[in-house]
């Protein structure tokens, strides 16, 4: 068995135009938006063996508030290929993770965290909700019936869980 976080980053600041799309920090909003998906992820007990974030600003941002809102480190790695990828490259990144993780997380953006989301998984209600919107620092938990992270095919995840920041 493995579980698959999808973590979207949290709301960005656009008052600096003169930041490259990448280096966009969070704004304060965004700041404690992510601090409290930490703190819901450890109360609904999920913890990721692995993180493989994006290295763009507001990424790198989102994940080091959610882990101060859950209270503990996380190994972590970067990855340049999560930032601004379709879900067909986020499923080679996926099926390249080391199988010693059994709970994995992304952080990276939309609109490929939305495609992989629905890719990913078999239908159902929390599907289509995650369709309609997946909003900035939301959560998404997928389950897969898989002993490698390089079986992982399209629709075979059941998403059991979907956190949104607004519902916090």
């Amino acid at each position: 068995m493995k579980t698959l976080y999808v973590l979207r980053h949290a709301k960005s600041d656009w008052g600096d135009e003169s930041l490259r799309d990448f280096d966009r920090p969070l704004n304060h909003r965004g700041r404690k938006a992510a601090k409290a998906v930490g703190h819901e992820m450890k109360d609904r007990g999920f913890r990721p063996d692995l993180v493989n974030a994006s290295p763009a600003v507001r990424a790198k941002e989102t994940l080091v508030r959610v882990i101060e809102g859950f209270g503990e480190e996380f190994r972590v790695t970067e990855d340049r290929r999560v930032y601004e990828s379709s879900a067909g490259t986020l499923v080679d990144i996926v099926r390249e993770a080391p199988d010693d993780a059994d709970h994995l997380m992304i952080v990276g953006h939309n609109p490929g965290f939305q495609s992989l989301v629905e890719l990913l998984t078999e239908p159902c209600a929390l599907r289509e909700e995650a369709g309609e919107k997946f909003p900035t620092g939301a959560l998404a938990e997928i389950r897969f019936s898989i002993d490698r992270w390089s079986e992982i095919t399209p629709g075979t995840g059941q998403l059991q869980d979907l956190i949104k920041p607004r519902d916090l």
